[in-house]
Formats: structure tokens, sequence, C-alpha cells
């Protein structure tokens, strides 16, 4: 008898490629399951324990409500008993939203909010003098102390720094009985029909009063209802004006500025807010950055003229109004459209950017008169810009943007916010400024605060900062030290928004939930991976069952149990060959087993390659963190650049060598980060970046039409006899288009039937039978197998089948090569895991011909593989780099770093105490290194045993 309060029993689980397999997964403890890419993992961790979780819970609701949430399919699993409730953290769910940040996904901004809005003081962003706000008896009694026996005015301010003639105002004022006004400085009697000049900006106040101040009752009496007055009529704000004297003295209810008057709206959490109209930048709408027009791309070669397409958004020239409208410019400045660009005036330009109005005549030579001609044109700047904030379609603000550059808003300068809300201070900081602070910075700010809050302010404050510490502590034992609170959540890599989700869960104190967590390693140097498994440890030591699918040996070697799934990918895994405590996985035969028992490892090379002698140099790079760093890259050579998370690995490749190199080879327009400049281009011809992102995010999306081998594969069906006969092209080969597809499903091969109240059900289309073609594009064969059959061939199956067809032959190879020949052709892409889709894409590269000089760049190659899987692809890598291109990952995974010919190792730490170059070099010369993090764990992984050179 199984007792369900200490295990998770499943049953016949048969998702995706599990065979029919039965688990039990103990509670309460950290459970791994690991195996080769593409072997079942996350088809048991995710598409059955996590899905059935998810679906229970939505079968809790009311009918009512499950219709509107939409049902969720259930796993084919005969039972799974002893689940909790589930909680997936993986590595896809965080908001791509540019208003999503660090910030606000953990929480930590909402209480920066509360705090400011409870206990921050409130300065003028005129004088800089600190806010000040009065009840009407403290005014009260510092207009009797401040001006005791002086005869002074009360003023109510109506209107400040506005033009108007304001006719109807001083009617109104008239109305409530008032009898004098002062404008500009000038007190004077209301007269009928009174206007001023409409043109000037004016400051108008209403005369409340005139009374010599004494200590008497009745003046008391008489300062409180003109005090109630002229609150009422100025908006909360009144001034004081001696007798004699220029400058009025300002009281407000509100925050009010001492010296200019100026007030805020008291403060709220709104007014802290990015999101919010209360808090955000006007100008920006609290993005930080605004789309600003690009003169470069819209006249992208001077060297052109109008006629012949010179301004990129309109082409070349065609008989239009626009057109028209040019010559007519022309005429007036003195250019023809035949007129290289450069040589067109300045001023001219500047209408032709910015548009003008305005009329003038010419003398025509030929008829002896006078012609009038008028400039009526917006100008193209102006066109594009209005056609990006006022468009109604995606594809016409997607054009407008080709020619518009994004840079931080002017206004706001990036922090978001409007003025008001950043000249609001705790402890001599604004919150822009605490969410620009590394999370490390930010809990040495608020260890501190306590003591620079005094009084009420700090009792206001205590727990607020209190949650903000707890909050922040969980973000340092995930090891993301080094992010700001204002980072986009869309810049996070995968392991990042990950662990940021895992020190929110952590916060949240659950108890009796079971985790399910995707390689939340991914993106973490083995320095901060024991701060990693701790924090999943105390997940497990509160109450809660955490599973991880995961592949790291130091995770492995320290669960309380696992689960090996194999015995190898795709059709042949699907079944559980080991499970138990780490020492007993090492007893077994398996990959996974050899490999953390050192039976097998991946071999270090018997020497490094020397590179083809010629470098890429790329000086002063300054962006983010970086601090101004020259870097040299050898070409005809691996290199691997190391570092601790967060040290600067990304904004130095992904966001400052590719963009350079893109643009260069292939005029990229992604605007790189700082630099200075750039030598060795000439060295290589093209640069290849294989990044983390899906293939596909549709089902009709699969490696046949993502490699680009389903097109040759339809041109070979159109080929063959019988195909010629009939008059097919190759567009009846595909599921896409109308033609050659099953209309009932519409080339998808299954039909979606809705059940009210229930999940909708997916069925075989049973027309097609799961096929996707009718009946007629069927009955083409090649070698006795349809366009359908083709679909359903794993890739080792293919090259076999293709072999005499080198075009098809090749790509199948190198999808092959990589590891990957065990899934089908026609495999929906959503279904591949994140491993297989980046390999898709090597191949997809690989397979094309290239120069031997390509400058392959790849990040973090190993997410998702096995130790086996990460041998196969450093073999694929190697003979890329034996034929003479460069090949640079950013990685951290020790079996690839002890591969490379080179290592550029930047650190010390991640944030703002990283972004130099600690040590760069061969990986033994790199092992000598002190200072380096990465050199302690390479020292272990090359057992420093001699190497040639």
């Amino acid at each position: 008898m199984i007792n369900y309060e200490e295990n998770i029993e499943v049953k016949g689980a048969r998702v995706h490629n599990l065979k029919d397999i039965d688990v039990t997964i103990p509670r309460e403890k950290l459970v791994v399951i690991t195996g080769l890419s593409g072997s079942g993992k996350s088809s048991l961790a995710f598409d059955t324990i996590y899905a059935e979780g998810q679906r229970r819970y939505i079968e809790t609701f009311s009918a009512y409500a499950r219709q509107f949430l939409g049902g969720l399919e259930r796993p084919d699993v005969d039972k799974i008993d002893g689940l909790s409730p589930v909680i997936a953290i993986e590595q896809k769910t965080t908001s791509k939203s540019p208003r999503s940040t660090v910030g606000t996904i953990t929480e930590i901004y909402d209480f920066l909010r509360l705090l400011f809005a409870r206990a921050g003081d409130a300065y003028s962003y005129n004088t800089g003098e600190k806010m000040v706000s009065y009840s009407d008896d403290q005014i009260k009694s510092l207009i009797k102390s401040d001006y005791e026996d002086k005869k002074i005015n009360i003023l109510a301010p109506v209107i400040k720094s506005r033009k108007g003639h304001y006719r109807e105002l001083f009617e109104q004022i008239a109305k409530q009985g008032f009898v004098k006004v002062r404008i500009d400085g000038e007190i004077t009697d209301i007269v009928k029909g009174m206007k001023i000049d409409r043109y000037k900006t004016h400051d108008i106040e209403i005369v409340v009063d005139r009374l010599k101040v004494n200590p008497s009752e009745e003046i008391d009496k008489r300062l409180t209802e003109s005090i109630n007055t002229a609150m009422y009529s100025g908006g909360d704000v009144l001034m004081v004006l001696e007798e004699g004297l220029e400058e009025a003295r300002y009281f407000s209810r509100n925050l009010m500025c001492p010296t200019t008057g100026i007030s805020y709206p008291v403060p709220e959490p709104n007014t802290f807010s990015f999101n919010s109209p209360k808090g955000m930048c006007p100008n920006c709408n609290g993005l930080g950055h605004v789309y600003q027009v690009n003169e470069k791309k819209i006249f992208p070669n001077k060297k052109l003229s109008i006629k012949s397409g010179g301004i990129a958004p309109l082409g070349a020239y065609k008989n239009s109004w626009a057109f028209k409208q040019i010559q007519t410019i022309g005429q007036r400045y003195n250019f023809e459209l035949t007129d290289p660009i450069k040589k067109i005036p300045e001023e001219a330009m500047q209408i032709l950017l910015y548009g003008g109005n305005e009329s003038f005549e010419v003398n025509s030579k030929t008829l002896g008169v006078k012609r009038t001609y008028k400039i009526d044109y917006e100008g193209i700047a102006n066109f594009i810009s209005n056609q990006y904030k006022e468009a109604g379609t995606t594809s016409i603000k997607r054009w407008a943007k080709e020619y518009m550059d994004k840079v931080a808003c002017p206004e706001c300068e990036g922090s978001r916010l409007r003025k008001e809300s950043l000249n609001f201070k705790v402890g001599e900081k604004n919150i822009a400024e605490l969410a620009n602070l590394d999370i490390a910075e930010l809990a040495a700010f608020f260890e501190d605060l306590g003591n620079k809050l005094k009084g009420n302010q700090l009792k206001i404050a205590e727990e607020i900062i209190k949650e903000i510490k707890t909050r922040i502590k969980f973000l340092l034992d995930v090891g993301l030290d080094y992010l700001s609170l204002n980072r986009s959540s869309k810049s996070l890599s995968g392991g990042e928004a990950q662990r940021i989700r895992l020190a929110t869960q952590i916060g949240s104190q659950l108890v009796g939930v079971l985790y399910i967590l995707d390689e939340p390693s991914i993106g973490l140097h083995q320095r901060d991976n024991n701060r990693l498994i701790h924090s999943l440890q105390s997940l497990r030591d509160i109450g809660n069952s955490v599973i991880v699918v995961e592949h790291d040996r130091d995770m492995i070697e320290q669960a309380d149990y696992v689960i090996d799934i194999g015995p190898r990918a795709g059709k042949h895994g699907g079944e559980i060959i080991s499970e138990g405590p780490p020492e007993d996985l090492k007893k077994h035969n398996t990959l996974t087993a050899d490999y953390i028992s050192g039976k097998k490892e991946i071999a270090i090379p018997q020497n490094r390659r020397e590179g083809n002698g010629k470098i890429i140099r790329l000086s002063g790079c300054s962006g983010n963190n970086l601090k101004n760093i020259t870097v040299q890259f050898p070409l005809g050579k691996m290199i691997g650049v190391t570092g601790v998370s967060g040290s600067g690995k990304s904004t130095l490749i992904n966001e400052t060598l590719y963009p350079i190199m893109n643009a260069h080879y292939f005029n990229g327009v992604k605007k790189p980060m700082p630099y200075k400049k750039i030598e060795g281009l000439e060295f290589i011809d093209k640069v290849i970046d294989i990044n983390q992102s899906p293939i596909g995010r549709t089902p009709r999306s699969n490696p046949a039409t993502y490699t680009g081998v389903f097109s040759e594969i339809r041109s070979l069906f159109t080929k063959t006899p019988e195909a010629a006969i009939r008059g097919y092209k190759p567009g009846r080969f595909s599921f896409n288009v109308k033609g050659g597809r099953c209309e009932t499903c519409q080339g998808g091969g299954l039909r979606v039937i809705e059940m009210n109240f229930l999940p909708d059900v997916y069925v075989e289309c049973e027309t097609c039978n799961g096929k996707r073609f009718n009946r007629e594009t069927l009955e083409i064969r090649y070698k006795g197998k349809s366009i359908a059959d083709v679909l359903e061939m794993t890739i080792n199956e293919a090259v076999g089948f293709f072999e005499a067809i080198p075009k098809i032959y090749r790509k199948l190879k190198t999808i092959q090569d990589v590891g990957l020949g065990y899934i089908s052709l026609g495999q929906q892409s959503t279904t591949l895991s994140g491993g297989e889709a980046q390999r898709i894409k090597l191949a997809t590269e690989l397979s094309k011909r290239d120069t031997g000089n390509t400058f392959y760049i790849l990040d973090e190659p190993t997410t998702g593989l096995h130790f086996e899987d990460i041998r196969v692809l450093m073999e694929v890598l190697n003979r890329l780099v034996d034929k003479g291109n460069t090949v640079l990952v950013i990685e951290h995974n020790m079996d690839v770093i002890k591969m490379v010919d080179y290592i550029i190792d930047i650190g010390y730490e991640g944030g703002r105490a990283g972004g130099m170059i600690v040590a760069k070099g061969t990986p033994e010369e790199i092992a000598n290194e002190e200072k380096s993090y990465t050199a302690h764990y390479l020292k272990k992984e090359l057992h420093m045993a001699p190497v040639d050179h």
C-alpha cells in the first residue's frame, strides 16, 4: 500500500514519447529528473505532472467560470495520486511587455512606491528647497507672528503664467463679490468688460482681503474667514503680500515651494508608478524611451538623387503629389530632382524633413509672366512620426520604425517618471536612483537607511523597509545581486527570469506545494550554483516538494532523489532507466551514470589551435557596466567568453560586437552599445548569431520548414512524372496553402472539437486521417512514399532515403550530426525542447556553405543539453573551426570551457563591480589566474594535466 502523503504516484504516462511509464516521486524532497536532451524529461515533469495539477485546479471552478478560462487538455496518463497544488517555474514565462521590470516582477518596486508616498521628503524642482505644507491654523499663526502691525493683502492665485484675455474670468470674480485683482504684480479694480493682452503670459490673483494684523479677536476671526475663502478660490494655495513690497509669500495646504509657490498634489503610491498617468512621464508615457526619426535612414546614400530613390521612404520617382511638392520646393531653393542629395541646400533639406508653408513667385522665362507657387508640405520626418504615433495597423507602425531610432526620453532622461515624482527623496535618493542601483547596492542602502530616518518617518517606514529587505535577501540568495530594479524583464535570460520567480516564491513562504523548475542553473556561473541549490533546499525544508529538470552535475549530486530517463532521445527514449538516491545512480549502467562516476568524460584536446594569426580588435567598449575595455578576438580559433553572471559578457558580445558586425556585413539596424573603434572586420566575410529563442510558435512550424529542406523536398515531388503530367507546382505539396492540403482540417492534421464546459478535444481529422493533404496530393509518390510519409520519417530514416539528392541530403545530414536524428521531419516546433530548437538553428546555419571565414556567435549552446549531447555538439563546432572559421561561445559549462582554444574571462563580479577583463589566454593559462572565479573551477576540470602547445 502506497502512502500518498509521502509519494506522488504516476501510472501509465504516455505524453509525447513517454512509453507508458510508472514512477514514484517522494514528496518533500529535492528530486532531479535528468537524461539526454529529448528523452522525455519535460514531458514527464511539465506536460504530465504540472498539466494534471493545473487541470485539477481549474476543475474546482464552477462550470460557468471554466467556460471563460478555456479548459485544459487532460494529459495522456492513467492516474496520478498524491498530487499537491503545483507551481511551475519555467524559462518562457516572463512578460515581454516594456513596462515589466525586475522591480515590478519581484514587487520590491511596489513597496518602494509605498515608502516614498508615506515617508518621502518633497523638494522643489525649481529651487531644490524642501517643500512645506501647512494646516489653516498654522498659516494663521505664521501670519500673526510674521506680519504683526503690518498691512497685508491676502491673495488667491487663479492664473499662473498663461496667455489669454480672461474677460469671462474677471466677470466671474466680480460676481463672487470681489472688487480687486492683482495682474502681473499690479493691484487694480475690476471694471465691467475688463480684459488684458491675450498674447502675453499673465499671473492673476484675486485680492481676497486687505487688513492690518494685530492680536485682536476680531482680526483673528477675519483672518480665519479670509484664509478659507482664499484657499477655496486658489486651489488650496494662498499668497500674503505686505504693502509696499513686490514679493508675495506662499502658503499651501498641499506640498509647496516656499519661494516660487509651485505645489505638488498629496503623494500616493501611484505618484511613483510609471504605469499610471499620475506618475508616468507625459512625453514617453512611462517607457523611458521615445522613437526619433533618423535622418541617415531617410537619406541612406546622399550620392543618389531624389529621382533615383535617394529618399528611402518615398522610393524612386513616381508621378505623385509628394514628388510634385518636392519639385515645387526645388524651384524655390534652386535644385533639381536629378541632383545628388548632398548638393541640396541645407535650408531645403530642413523643409523636406520638417515641412513648410509658404507662397512664392517665379518668373517664367518662356511666357514672360510671374507664376505663384504654394508650398504646403508636412515634411517626411513629421509624416513618419505621425504615422508611428497614430497608425491603426502594426504594419504601418513597423514601416515607420524602420526610419526611427530608439533614444532615451529627453524629458525624464530614461527614468520613466514625471519631474514631481523624481523630487521626492528618501535617504537623499529619489525612487529612480534606487531603481538604478544593483540589488547588492540596494541591500546596503536599506541596511543603512534606519540610521538616516528620524521620529515619525522611521515609525512609518519600519514595516515597509522590513518587507523590502526580505525580498532583496531572496534575490541575493539566488545569485542575482548584479541586476537592478529598472532592468526590463525582456532583457533577462531564461535562467535569470526563472531565478527571479524562484526568489518571489521563496518570499511567499507557501507550504505543501509542488514546485517544478526547468533548468534553473542556465546562465549561472559555477560559483553561484551552491547558492541556487541552497535556495531550492530551503524551499524543500519548509515543507514543499521540489522537482528540477536539470543536467548540472552539482545539482544531481546534491539531490535527495534522481530519476534518469532514456536510454536515448525521441522515439528511443521515454523510459525510466534508473531512479533512487544519487549514490544509487552511479551503480547503473546508463549514460548519465557513466559521466557522473567518471567512466566517461568529454576529453580535453591534446593541443590548442594556433589560429590564423589575424585578430579583430574592439576598443573602448563602455556599454552598461563595461569599463572602457579593449578586447582582441583571435580568428581561426574557438573562443570562450566566461565570467560570473552579470559581469558583462552579453553586453560585450550580443550588444556590442554582434550589432557592429551585423551592420557591417548585412546592414543590420540595431544600434551597438558605445565603443570607440573596431579593426580587423576585413578578415572575415559574415557573422552568424545562434541564440536560444524558439524556432516557431505555431504547430505548423516544424524542423523541415525551418531548415528549408521542405522546400527542396516539395520541388523534388513536382519533378516526379505523375506530378509533371498533372501540372502540380511546389505549392501543391504545402499544408499551409489551399490546393494540396486537406481543407477539412486546413492542413493541420487535427480537428478541434469544442466541448462546452469541458476542455477542447483534438481528434485526428477523419477526412485525411492526420495526413494533412488531400487524396490527389497523396497519390504522388517518390520511391513509393507520399509527401505525408516523408514528414513522418525520422531524420535518421530520411538521411538514407534522400542520399542521392545532394541538396536535401546535406541539410538532413547536418541535423543528424548535431544529434537530432531521432526527431521526425514534421514534428511540431512547439513540442521541441529548448536545446533541440537551438541545435536545429545550428544545423540550419551549418548546412549553408561556409566560406572558411565565418564568425559564429553562440550564446550558451549547452542549454538543455546532457553530457553526451555536449560531446556531440563540441564535435560539430570543432569541425567548423577546423575549416578555418571562428566560433565564439558565451558559456558557463566547464565541459565546453576546457575545450576552447582561447578564453576571455570578464569580471571580477557581476553588475557595477564587473565589466573588466580579468584574464585572457588558453584554458591552462587562465587556470593559474588567482583572481578569476572561472579559474578555480577550470583547474579542477583540467586536472592541470600537462598540455602540448
